[in-house]
């Protein structure tokens, strides 16, 4: 523990030039004091009389005894409590030995300030109480007077307000360095809350590159598929495949390119712009019938001028994931795709239902440990939506989004992070 007579202060070159002229002006000050005092505070010669009181010119020894009240100063900051005592005794001890010179107390004001500044509240209040002892016991071995009196309860006021405002500039310390420690924390707390939107930013980009490549990837893997049966069989329908898979990745290599504008830009430009809305409903269906699967689409219900676009890109998406799942797990021949609004509890939804007739046990043992179903869920939870799964009437797998227009519209900015895991 700190030693209290005996802080530990690291004291720079400034800081001991700036204690040296605070000496030297308290110095300056006793003695001028000592020229000025008891003419003005008294300038009656017949008053001075009267009260005992003869106006004297300083001696070289009440010079030396305000030199000694007032040089150790220097030393305050670096030893307050051993500077205090000092002075204290030094001016006690110069006061009684020239009764008819009234010393000034600039001296043991300073030291008691540094005191209340640099120490806690408890050595603030001991402290000033020592000082004031001082003070009281001075004036029993001088010869009495009116301004001796006088002077008494002048120098107690003094001792009372150096300690109070010695006090009073260690509270604003303190709570200056508590606001930059509060600013610190709170740009730590930004830092952190920045971190965090990235990593959320970098697991909905992860989010979207798996649907992008899992959806493309697979297109092309069936039609590739097609060609090279067809290839000697029928050119024909080979070249067409062929087509298609080139149209495909096209698509696909133009998603991927907006996805890296993204992470190049960092605006709000044309690249940020989503991928595909339901609009590309078609697209869908042109990848289930590609694969051998008779789909159909039934979205004569859905307004799409009435749902936000981020609500129509993440049924896209999510209509998006679950045909992929259809061509690469269900073995299905026939899906059909339904999209929809509705009123439902006083409240307008959009509602999306994608189902087949595969073999949605293996399906469903698939995929809830993989992306495809996490990814969903996650898609419609931000959405403040459900997300139903499960096997339909006729055995195969159905996924049903419902998404309420009203509630998702008003938390349109929290539904733009990504989920935490996919």
């Amino acid at each position: 523990m700190e030693d209290a007579l005996f802080p530990h202060i690291e004291m720079t070159a400034l800081d001991w030039l700036a204690d040296a002229a605070i000496a030297l002006a308290a110095f300056a000050f006793g003695c001028l004091q000592l020229y000025l005092a008891v003419n003005l505070l008294i300038p009656d010669e017949a008053m001075r009389r009267f009260l005992g009181i003869e106006a004297l010119v300083p001696t070289a020894n009440a010079i030396a005894a305000v030199a000694v009240t007032t040089l150790p100063l220097v030393l305050r900051r670096r030893l307050p409590w051993p500077c205090l005592v000092f002075v204290l005794a030094a001016w006690a001890f110069g006061q009684t030995a020239s009764q008819d010179i009234s010393l000034s107390i600039v001296g043991p004001l300073v030291a008691l300030f540094t005191v209340a500044y640099c120490r806690t509240r408890p050595e603030a209040i001991a402290a000033t109480c020592l000082a004031a002892l001082f003070v009281l016991i001075v004036p029993t071995a001088m010869r009495p007077s009116y301004l001796v009196q006088l002077t008494l309860i002048q120098n107690l006021a003094l001792l009372a307000a150096a300690a109070l405002a010695g006090q009073a500039l260690q509270l604003n310390r303190a709570y200056a360095a508590e606001a930059e420690q509060r600013a610190l924390a709170a740009e730590r707390n930004r830092e952190t809350e920045a971190q965090r939107r990235v990593e959320e930013e970098r697991v909905r980009i992860a989010r979207e590159v798996h649907d992008i490549t899992a959806h493309s990837l697979s297109a092309v893997s069936i039609q590739a598929a097609v060609a090279e049966r067809l290839v000697k069989t029928d050119p024909a329908a080979a070249e067409a495949a062929i087509h298609e898979v080139r149209a495909t990745a096209k698509d696909a290599l133009g998603e991927m390119r907006a996805m890296v504008g993204v992470l190049r830009s960092g605006n709000d430009g044309p690249e940020t712009a989503p991928t595909a809305g339901s609009d590309r409903l078609g697209d869908l269906l042109a990848y289930l019938e590609g694969a051998g699967i008779q789909a159909t689409l039934d979205d004569s219900r859905y307004q799409r001028g009435q749902v936000p676009v981020f609500i129509d890109v993440a049924l896209f998406g999510i209509a998006r994931e679950a045909c992929t799942n259809i061509v690469r797990h269900a073995r299905a021949t026939r899906a059909s795709i339904t999209l929809a609004c509705q009123q439902a509890a006083g409240q307008q939804q959009a509602v999306l239902v994608v189902q087949d007739n595969g073999s949605a046990p293996k399906q469903l043992k698939i995929e809830t440990s993989g992306h495809g179903l996490k990814g969903m869920e996650e898609r419609v939870r931000l959405l403040h939506g459900t997300l139903q799964t499960g096997i339909g009437k006729d055995g195969g797998f159905v996924v049903k989004a419902t998404v309420p227009l009203e509630s998702a519209a008003s938390s349109a900015p929290s539904a733009e992070p990504a989920p935490q895991e996919v």
